[in-house]
């Protein structure tokens, strides 16, 4: 009886050490593109602002958000984006990166280029 017991209790630690990687990932989105949209164009220059938002956007840990400009769709020689990371919903997060998205195209005065999208959001 008593070994049972000790095989018992073997049996549940390797299972809580088995299961242990996948419960210090639960609940974070670090990593993860989330639900993509449209592919968005990055120049994979690491300097380039929009390039350096999508790799932070990618890396957030909760909910978060990157819009930009159609590029693919309408080709242009810019791209403009804006991003809202770790916020409390994906709602949320794509509201505020649209609005960051808008604003940067105020702040250029961008006329053509298409209108902000969500390009993707987790």
């Amino acid at each position: 009886m008593r070994h049972l017991r000790t095989l018992n209790i073997s049996f549940l630690a390797c299972m809580l050490l088995a299961a242990a990687p996948n419960i210090t990932n639960a609940g974070s989105l670090t990593g993860s593109e989330g639900d993509k949209r449209f592919p968005p164009t990055i120049s994979g220059n690491v300097k380039d602002p929009c390039t350096k938002a999508w790799k932070g956007y990618v890396a957030a840990r909760g909910h978060s958000a990157y819009a930009t400009t159609p590029y693919s769709r309408v080709v242009d020689l810019y791209i403009i984006c804006g991003t809202s990371l770790n916020a409390k919903s994906q709602e949320a997060a794509e509201a505020k990166a649209l609005e960051s998205c808008v604003r940067t195209r105020e702040h250029y005065k961008v006329r053509n280029g298409g209108r902000c999208e969500i390009a993707a959001s987790k």
